[in-house]
């Protein structure tokens, strides 16, 4: 059995570079790569596009390499919680293409399923139908959308073991399962490392097969994008 461990962040995306397309799993700031994104801020690299679902917040996350300049085009769903991101946006520094989460989500399945594209209701008659092809199934039309094509998928799991396997823990699943699947290699960090067999098959939501490194990361700050509490 392949062995895929490696021993940090930083020789996990050793070989990414500039102008990169990454894939980074996460909603809002639940489930995201912390440890990968700190990384990739160290080593400064440029130019990358990010597909995720948001854009982290203006002091972490995604945010980070934001404050950087390191992105220069964000794919995303959502990116309210980010006044960077705004800015650069308002400013033309950053190139960004928002599309419905569940043409994120589905885009990302169809890439590790080697299906080329998918035909989505989502979008018809806005503006994310400008430029793309459109068919008519049974009297509703249909919009194409094309798989993504990222060079990296970056992940963050629960549990994983040195063969790849990962399991998430409740929302942290989110869009970490599709990701790790869609990327040409995946980089998954987990909180605990183990064997081979030691994981429950019947609990392992990413098989192996889809991982290519594997780390184990410590000191989680696990922030909460929004904390709401009653009196």
């Amino acid at each position: 059995m392949i062995n895929k461990k490696v021993a940090n962040a930083e020789e996990a995306i050793n070989d990414i570079k500039d102008g990169d397309t990454l894939m980074l799993g996460g909603f809002g700031l639940c489930g995201i790569p912390e440890k990968c994104i700190a990384a990739l801020v160290s080593k400064g690299i440029k130019n990358l596009t990010c597909i995720s679902n948001n854009a982290g917040v203006d002091d972490f996350g995604i945010g980070l390499m934001l404050q950087q300049k390191q992105v220069k085009k964000m794919v995303s769903s959502y990116v309210g919680e980010n006044a960077e991101f705004e800015r650069q946006l308002l400013s033309g520094e950053l190139d960004v293409e928002l599309i419905p989460q569940g043409t994120l989500a589905f885009r990302c399945m169809a890439a590790g399923y080697g299906m080329p594209a998918i035909f989505t209701p989502a979008g018809i008659g806005t503006e994310v139908a400008i430029g793309k092809e459109v068919r008519n199934f049974n009297g509703k039309d249909y919009l194409l959308e094309k798989a993504f094509e990222a060079n990296f998928a970056i992940v963050k799991a629960w549990k994983g073991d040195t063969a790849g396997n990962l399991i998430f823990k409740a929302t942290s699943r989110n869009f970490n399962t599709v990701m790790a699947m869609a990327g040409r290699i995946t980089i998954a960090e987990v909180e605990e490392l183990v064997e081979p067999g030691e994981l429950d098959p019947n609990q392992i939501h990413v098989p192996g097969i889809y991982v290519h490194r594997i780390f184990k990361g410590s000191d989680y700050e696990k922030r909460i994008e929004k904390k709401t509490t009653s009196i």
